[in-house]
């Protein structure tokens, strides 16, 4: 039989009946034909209740002993809903991620999987049950000790254990219907896509879309998995996220935008007068680089010809701000730069479509939503599939609604409609 892994979120298993529901969409699954692997995310927001309980107790609580906290979540939303499947006549065991063969690197808060080795599970499959995994965790090869993937990588969870298992399908069910062309809390004429390339998922998810986790999307990309992304509080057909179609296809049907992204969660920090000569640079990325801050948008100025010296701004998480400055702030003698400066009331919006290859004008039509609905523009970057901006978090809501209705982005019906979840 061929095998379907099923994730599950939070919204989907918060509270008795929705693990109930869940369970029945499993046992119907195992009823086809299949063979079902699940991976469940914590229970709502059981997540982000722990982690302000760690923060009650300790402002900087340890991250070993935090990721021992968070991870308990999904091992409670495991064990009851194998409790539920078990209730409807079908056998099914849960499984820790550490159990269930998920080895990573050993850096708590933001593990990466290094390999799966799913022998538990496989064995499960073999005696007829269906197996649930505990999602965004694993065990770190070198210490042995408890970690966590980082928010969201539940999904990342159930890509790589389709691919480790040789999965049909991968299934994310969420509180939506699919991949829409925006954030359908935000935009309510947001419209359903009913196929998105992983070239342009990866674009969207590491330009805010919360609908996929960035390392899910490379790991199916990586190892050809198809994910269906769908809901779990409706029996509509999702999105489904492909591979990309082959180089030189023609697609007529190809829509020039996929989608809008935006994000809230970053940070601006700009090198004031950094000496413009060869490696300064080099540098200042690489004592942020030595602290494990991942860089997003990067301006460098021209330099002021009488000066010499230059700017120099880039974007990061706003939970690596503080982390960066101090690093930056140890380089100052060094460098002989003349301040620093660090802005997080910054929003990202990002406009993401294959089709820009082919279409020109996209910027300009861009650029003028965004000019008549008053926003003003800090940064710009861009890629062959994808323009991004920093505007004032302020204004990030404005952005995304003009820019959607100048692509005609706009559905006439109300396709939008979020099930459950408080987005938070």
């Amino acid at each position: 039989m061929s095998i379907v892994v099923q994730k599950y979120g939070g919204s989907s298993v918060a509270d008795a009946d929705g693990i109930k529901r869940v369970a029945q969409r499993i046992v119907e699954t195992r009823q086809a034909g299949h063979d079902v692997v699940v991976v469940v995310s914590a229970m709502g927001d059981t997540t982000d209740e722990l982690r302000d309980l760690a923060e009650q107790v300790s402002p900087t609580p340890e991250p070993r002993e935090l990721d021992m906290l968070l991870t308990a979540g999904e091992r409670i939303s495991m064990a009851l809903l194998a409790m539920a499947i078990a209730q409807l006549g079908h056998k099914a065991q849960s499984f820790t991620g550490s159990q269930a063969g998920v080895i990573t690197d050993s850096a708590h808060g933001k593990a990466k999987i290094i390999d799966i080795t799913p022998g538990r599970i496989e064995k499960a499959i073999s005696q007829g049950a269906i197996a649930i995994v505990a999602g965004f965790q694993g065990v770190s090869q070198d210490t042995k000790d408890i970690t966590t993937l980082g928010r969201g990588a539940s999904d990342t969870t159930a890509v790589a254990l389709a691919a480790a298992l040789g999965a049909e399908v991968c299934e994310i069910y969420t509180d939506v219907d699919g991949v829409f062309t925006a954030d359908p809390r935000l935009v309510t004429s947001a419209r359903k896509l009913d196929r998105v390339s992983t070239e342009e998922m990866l674009e969207l998810a590491a330009s805010g879309a919360k609908i996929l986790h960035l390392r899910c999307v490379e790991y199916a990309r990586r190892y050809a998995i198809p994910v269906h992304v769908r809901s779990s509080f409706s029996q509509k057909e999702g999105t489904w996220i492909l591979p990309d179609p082959p180089e030189g296809a023609d697609d007529m049907e190809q829509a020039i935008i996929a989608g809008i992204a935006h994000d809230r969660s970053e940070a601006k920090i700009t090198v004031v007068g950094v000496p413009d000569k060869v490696g300064e640079a080099a540098r200042i990325f690489e004592a942020l680089a030595e602290v494990e801050v991942n860089l997003d948008m990067v301006v460098q100025n021209v330099s002021a010809q009488a000066t010499g010296l230059t700017d120099i701004s880039f974007t990061l998480p706003r939970d690596d701000g503080q982390t960066a400055m101090a690093a930056l702030a140890r380089l100052q003698s060094e460098v002989g730069y003349d301040r620093l400066a660090y802005d997080d009331e910054i929003g990202k919006v990002s406009l993401i479509g294959a089709g820009m290859r082919s279409h020109p004008g996209i910027t300009a039509r861009f650029f003028a939503a965004l000019a008549n609905a008053g926003v003003n523009i800090e940064m710009i970057s861009t890629s062959e599939i994808r323009i991004s901006v920093v505007v004032d978090e302020a204004d990030v809501s404005a952005a995304v609604q003009a820019t959607h209705t100048a692509f005609d982005l706009d559905s006439a019906e109300v396709e939008a409609v979020v099930y459950g979840g408080t987005g938070r």
